[in-house]
């Protein structure tokens, strides 16, 4: 990196944070990182689920190279959520150079178990989910959300065998407990422990993993009345006659599609007042930083883990290939001493790129086997030089729907699968709410082939457990009329 002295690293991470709500003006901390670092407009997750996006962002490798697909809350499929032994993450790659502490969401599950819990952890791992209930309870305060705040989902575990689950709604609610006994209060509070307890003789590290904006929408004041009308994109609302019909066996679609236009006016309202607690947790620890004279040497990423439909599509929550679920903020601030030569980048990058790009920039060595690239080159004002990014979906409690994308140029190929039934959309990037699907359109058709192909070599590559046939393109045109 030139630097002979390792930087202060804060990754903070939101959940569920759609990257189109920023920049409105009530993000301004948010914002601010943005300006004074480097901004991707075209960053991918590499799967819009919590546990797979986590593994892939926190391992550099796509979830088929990682071993780690779904959420598999149930004990079925479980195997199927883990990171494989052996393979490194960024806290294990960076506990022993760095003061390390870990606050908030922790869904990076592995085969050897959940770190926090692990005899060899040397990251400090303080107000994390686990210990948020026995808080709660302490206080005698009740958790955000409840019965009202979920509905009744079937969802499909082994491919063959379906549950009732239950799936959080678009509902809406003030949580009358105050935000110390919000979730994120309760993170923030994490982080501010950090800050002050650190070991200020070795570089501090901090990943801030907040639960905000994922639902319950369930918030307190000020923030579930601080926001007051909100635009909503044309798409919300709205179902298109070409998008893929397999939405409807998934719950994004068993819930999102029973809202109207003017049903989602409220949820868009409350949403953006979360994001907006988000960023005043942003700015606490931004502030914190600057108090201890160190916010100059800290390198800091803000991201998601993935995004959240919102009504975009007729669908809620994430768990598609559409941008509103799968695209990401993704802002990297620098220490001083470095100046960036690209401050906006349109790159297509993904989570997975994160971590080769940490290595790079504070002298770290990079595991080989990593499916991400350093970003470096593009900070440094060149051309990456990469063809494709690919994103995968595998089911979320079992594996079950299906989905494969791949993000080449300004183009857009995602295969929806649900038992034997494949639908393929094609998307440019220009269509900001992705309402032509280009894949109907017979005049796209070597386009459609080419990408599948790429497709096809990366699954091929990466050891996907499923297959395209070789006449997918020619079964969807069949089966759908376009021929």
């Amino acid at each position: 990196m030139g630097n002979m002295k390792k930087p202060h690293v804060v990754v903070i991470m939101a959940d569920q944070l759609r990257y189109d709500v920023l920049g409105k003006g009530f993000t301004p901390n948010i914002d601010r990182l943005a300006k004074e670092g480097v901004r991707f407009d075209r960053a991918y997750c590499a799967s819009p689920l919590c546990v797979p996006a986590r593994g892939a962002f926190f391992t550099g490798r796509y979830p088929n190279e990682n071993g780690s697909l779904i959420n598999a809350w149930g004990t079925v499929d479980r195997k199927y959520a883990l990171v494989r032994s052996g393979v490194p993450n960024l806290y294990q790659m960076m506990e022993n150079g760095w003061d390390s502490w870990h606050t908030g969401k922790q869904h990076l599950f592995t085969e050897e178990g959940q770190m926090e819990r692990s005899a060899a952890t040397r990251t400090h791992w303080i107000n994390t989910e686990d210990d948020y209930g026995p808080y709660l309870k302490q206080h005698g305060k009740r958790r955000p959300g409840g019965p009202a705040f979920s509905g009744r989902v079937a969802e499909m575990n082994l491919g063959r065998v379906t549950q009732m689950q239950r799936y959080s709604i678009p509902a809406t609610g003030c949580y009358e407990e105050g935000f110390d006994y919000f979730f994120d209060g309760y993170f923030l509070k994490g982080a501010m422990t950090a800050l002050r307890e650190r070991d200020r003789s070795k570089p501090f590290l901090l990943n801030a993993m907040f639960l905000a904006p994922h639902p319950p929408l369930d918030i307190p004041e000020p923030w579930y009345s601080k926001i007051r009308e909100v635009t909503m994109p044309e798409n919300v609302g709205q179902w298109y006659a070409h998008q893929s019909p397999l939405q409807m066996y998934n719950l994004t679609g068993i819930l999102g599609a029973r809202y109207s236009r003017e049903e989602w006016q409220e949820v868009w309202r409350v949403y953006a007042g979360l994001t907006a607690l988000l960023d005043d947790c942003v700015g606490k620890i931004t502030d914190g930083l600057k108090a201890q004279g160190i916010y100059d040497d800290t390198l800091i990423v803000f991201t998601s883990d993935h995004g959240e439909m919102l009504g975009s599509h007729s669908l809620w929550q994430k768990m598609c290939m559409y941008d509103e679920s799968a695209k990401i903020p993704l802002y990297i601030k620098f220490p001083i001493n470095f100046v960036p030569k690209t401050t906006v980048s349109d790159e297509v990058v993904s989570a997975v790129d994160v971590l080769p790009t940490l290595c790079d920039y504070a002298g770290i060595d990079t595991p080989a086997g990593l499916s991400g690239r350093s970003l470096m080159p593009v900070i440094n004002g060149e051309r990456l030089g990469r063809d494709s990014i690919f994103i995968q979906y595998d089911g979320n409690a079992g594996r079950s729907n299906f989905q494969r994308c791949v993000v080449r140029g300004d183009y857009k190929l995602i295969v929806d699968i649900f038992k034997d039934e494949i639908f393929l959309e094609l998307y440019h990037k220009d269509d900001a709410g992705e309402t032509n699907n280009l894949a109907c359109d017979g005049g796209c058709r070597s386009l459609v082939l080419r990408m599948l192909a790429d497709l096809r070599a990366h699954m091929a590559r990466t050891g996907d457990l499923l297959s395209l046939p070789q006449d997918v393109y020619e079964r969807f045109a069949a089966d759908y009329g376009w021929q």
